[in-house]
């Protein structure tokens, strides 16, 4: 038998670009905020402020979320080219935003408990000075989006797999994919879901240092000590909800629940167009920002041959693992479907 270059059939199964630039900016970002969480946690203890208090959590619910999303580009990176990772090893992200999520609603608990009491239980604060440390922590957090801030670079893989079995029962294979322009692209393409789900974590931080320092003058120029943990609660309520969205948005793609999205239309349109084949079973899960693998079962009347399949779908880019299977409906299935229709 002579010999063969295998290559062209043992493709990479990294699906994530190099994000050296934004991890750097993750880490920087973590501890640019854990020392300012520290500044505010004490002075909130120190000056009996809930409500720099409440800011000074969550910004270390911020650190942690951050770190985490660090940690998981390094990891990502670290364990690329391990094979034990079927499709890559993105999904460690992913992993890491619903880890973040989960320690999220611890945060939400405690923050709510303190803030809770403070109403029942009201004690004095030390107004200006608690003003002036929320002051510094809001400065930070926007220097923190602005590091976070989703730039809309766009990487570009290359993957090239093509892959035909052929076996004597009519069921044909093929994996391939193509990067040209689908005319019907998904706008969220290329997008890191990690880096912009820290980019909302300290953007609603931000939010919550705005809201500690509405509540800080109100009591220090117009005496309304309980605005100060009605913020606290206030915060607690913008994190459970961020937390309730990432859980979701991170367990849809943890669980494969992809069936749902505009690829899934189209692709069948493209496959059912001519009229001759049908497709009657299809699996797709994401292994990338925008990138998916698919399994593709047609059922047609014709000669087509999985490679025609493979050029049907040229155009979808975010097809990156792709296995067609041709079944080819003989005269004798036909009448054996008719006659079980008439039982």
């Amino acid at each position: 038998m002579a010999e063969c270059n295998h290559s062209r059939w043992r493709p990479s199964h990294d699906y994530r670009p190099l994000e050296s630039r934004a991890e750097k900016q993750a880490w920087l970002v973590v501890a640019l905020t854990g020392v300012t969480m520290l500044v505010e946690i004490v002075a909130g203890y120190l000056f009996n402020s809930m409500a720099l208090l409440a800011d000074g959590w969550h910004m270390a619910s911020h650190m942690l979320a951050i770190g985490l999303a660090a940690t998981a580009y390094w990891l990502a990176r670290r364990y690329a080219g391990d094979e034990r990772f079927a499709f890559g090893t993105w999904k460690i992200e992913i992993l890491a935003g619903f880890a973040s999520a989960v320690m999220l609603l611890g945060v939400v608990l405690l923050m709510a408990f303190e803030s809770l009491w403070r109403l029942w239980r009201p004690e004095p604060v030390a107004f200006e000075m608690a003003l002036w440390v929320a002051v510094i922590g809001l400065v930070v957090n926007l220097v923190s989006a602005w590091l976070l801030r989703d730039t809309h670079e766009h990487h570009d893989h290359d993957h090239d797999h093509d892959h035909d079995h052929d076996h004597d029962h009519d069921h044909d294979h093929d994996h391939d994919h193509d990067h040209d322009q689908d005319p019907d692209p998904d706008p969220d393409a290329g997008r890191d879901l990690n880096r912009h789900a820290a980019f909302l974590h300290v953007l609603a931080d931000a939010l919550t240092s705005v809201a500690a320092l509405v509540a800080l003058a109100g009591g220090l120029w117009l005496g309304w000590d309980w605005l100060d943990p009605l913020m606290g609660v206030l915060g607690s309520l913008i994190i459970a909800w961020w937390a309730k969205g990432l859980l979701v948005q991170t367990g849809r793609i943890l669980l494969d629940r992809e069936m749902d999205v505009p690829l899934v239309k189209r692709l069948r349109e493209r496959i059912e167009r001519e009229g001759d084949s049908q497709l009657t079973d299809l699996h797709l899960w994401r292994v990338g920002r925008a990138e998916y693998a698919a399994i593709i079962s047609v059922v047609t009347h014709g000669d087509a041959s999985p490679d025609d399949y493979k050029h049907q779908l040229a155009g979808f880019s975010e097809l990156v693992h792709l296995t067609v299977e041709v079944n080819r409906c003989r005269a004798r299935d036909a009448v054996s479907s008719r006659s079980e229709a008439e039982l």
